[in-house]
């Protein structure tokens, strides 16, 4: 009786599972498409062509390498958020960080976090849960990051729009309430686990108790760097230089293109797309990192043609070059397609 219960319950959840996989799917779709009509509407795709086809592409060349700079600037972040848990040399991290890029532009859920950390493990024996409590820390700093690039390139916006300012206020407070959260958890670990302890024991049955637990154990193992000043200050600072040097990216391509625009408006562009693709969307962000970017340019007087040619061209320069890579890697590890598959739909159930 209890075994057929349990059958029948775990059919209920994977049920469940794939109907919510399958809503994310449909609203990604509903988001993306929404974005790209705002993006495109009232657009002659002629005089976006004939952008395209007078840009100066060699431009493109330093603005991949100083990208691929920024995502060594981030595998030595992780190196440095896991280094209490175990040493790992910054080379044998280089491959995850690149799979899960390429995982998070091919996949939805951005399930790139969840191969990361995966592939992780598969190479050194880093539990997934650490490897993951990394992978939230480094995002609500480039979160934090983000939103401080937006607020220094607002006073350059001609006409700032009240929604754009009501967007920022919003993002700031939730993500410094989740970053305060974390700070609290790394502090005061014993306290989180008792508390979750309590609320187990009183609502979950006693092997589910113990899986959450095992999950939280190996979490707040991975947010041991946010107990230092010292590492909280190198976690920040690395992410400004990560994403200073992905602006610069920015900067390279605009040279490709008949504009001039402030570093700091690429900044805010940067910040405004990056919190965009938060949103649910197509893998790879279509429509999400579009939209606003070429509305923020157009804010800045840029034409309409060549803020969609420079949009399209820069958004295709941050996805093929690191998703090729990745695939290779795949590749060189000997993982299979469905292997990797597999992991990505655990992200959305």
């Amino acid at each position: 009786m209890i075994a057929t219960t349990q059958s029948g319950l775990i059919r209920i959840r994977k049920t469940l599972s794939n109907l919510s996989s399958k809503w994310y799917m449909w609203l990604g779709l509903l988001v993306s498409g929404l974005c790209l009509f705002i993006a495109l509407r009232g657009l002659r795709l002629a005089d976006v062509w004939m952008q395209l086809k007078t840009a100066s592409y060699i431009w493109i060349v330093p603005g991949i390498l100083v990208y691929f700079l920024a995502v060594w600037a981030r595998t030595w972040r992780w190196h440095y958020l896991l280094r209490t848990t175990k040493i790992i040399p910054v080379r044998v991290m280089w491959t995850p960080v690149v799979i899960g890029y390429m995982g998070n532009n091919i996949f939805p859920f951005r399930a790139g976090e969840v191969l990361r950390a995966y592939v992780l493990k598969r190479k050194t024996g880093v539990v997934m849960g650490t490897g993951l409590a990394t992978v939230v820390v480094e995002r609500l700093f480039d979160g934090l990051v983000m939103l401080i690039f937006v607020l220094c390139g607002l006073p350059w916006v001609p006409n700032l729009p009240i929604l754009l300012k009501q967007t920022v206020i919003l993002a700031s407070v939730v993500f410094l309430i989740a970053l305060l959260v974390l700070f609290i958890w790394a502090i005061n670990p014993e306290r989180v686990r008792a508390l979750i302890v309590l609320v187990t024991d009183r609502f979950a049955p006693p092997e589910v108790g113990r899986r959450i637990l095992a999950i939280t154990d190996s979490f707040t193992a991975g947010l041991s760097s946010l107990r230092s000043a010292t590492g909280v200050t190198m976690v920040f600072m690395t992410s400004i230089v990560i994403w200073l040097l992905e602006t610069v990216k920015y900067w390279f391509v605009m040279h490709a293109f008949s504009f001039t625009v402030t570093f700091f408006a690429l900044m805010l562009m940067n910040g405004v797309v990056n919190l965009a693709t938060t949103l649910p969307s197509t893998p790879g962000y279509v429509g999400t990192f579009d939209a606003p970017g070429i509305e923020i340019l157009k804010i800045f007087g840029v034409a309409p043609a060549v803020a969609v040619s420079y949009t399209m061209i820069l958004h295709a320069a941050l996805w093929l070059p690191i998703t090729l890579l990745g695939l290779w890697y795949m590749v060189k590890e000997g993982m299979s397609w469905q292997e990797f598959k597999q992991v990505a739909e655990t992200k959305g159930q």
